[in-house]
């Protein structure tokens, strides 16, 4: 794979990171979009920090009978300096218990990112607002 040509291109990848990795169960790889004392926060929830207490937690919230695919709309990326602000509205759709797919999930992602010097942009925080 090709090295992103901007810091957005750069930040968009670990967007599509997330979302792929999540839904592929590779919760090894979901972890490195996180940095060592991320925090994480699903709704009104406490927040889960750490790297490892984030996949762990991901991959307990994501069984394999809960898998499915995330769809998300275009994220608005403000930048400043090695930070960046993101917010991302998306949908989640899952097999459903009576069979099928449906939309399980929607919301939005807002988030802020680290750039750093050996691993890109990674995930310093990120919140999750269903609605």
């Amino acid at each position: 794979m090709s090295e992103p040509s901007s810091d957005e291109e750069a930040i968009r990848r670990t967007l599509a990171g997330y979302c792929q990795t999540c839904d592929d169960g590779r919760f090894t790889d979901f972890a490195l979009l996180f940095a060592e004392d991320a925090s994480y926060q699903v709704s009104r929830g406490g927040p889960v920090v750490g790297r490892e207490a984030i996949a762990q937690f991901m991959e307990r919230a994501m069984p394999p009978e809960r898998r499915g695919k995330h769809l998300c709309g275009e994220p608005l990326i403000s930048i400043s300096g090695d930070t960046a602000e993101v917010t991302t509205d998306f949908l989640f759709v899952a097999r459903l218990e009576k069979g099928g797919w449906g939309v399980t999930a929607v919301g939005r992602y807002d988030d802020r990112l680290q750039r750093t010097t050996d691993q890109g942009w990674l995930f310093a925080f990120r919140s999750i607002n269903l609605l």
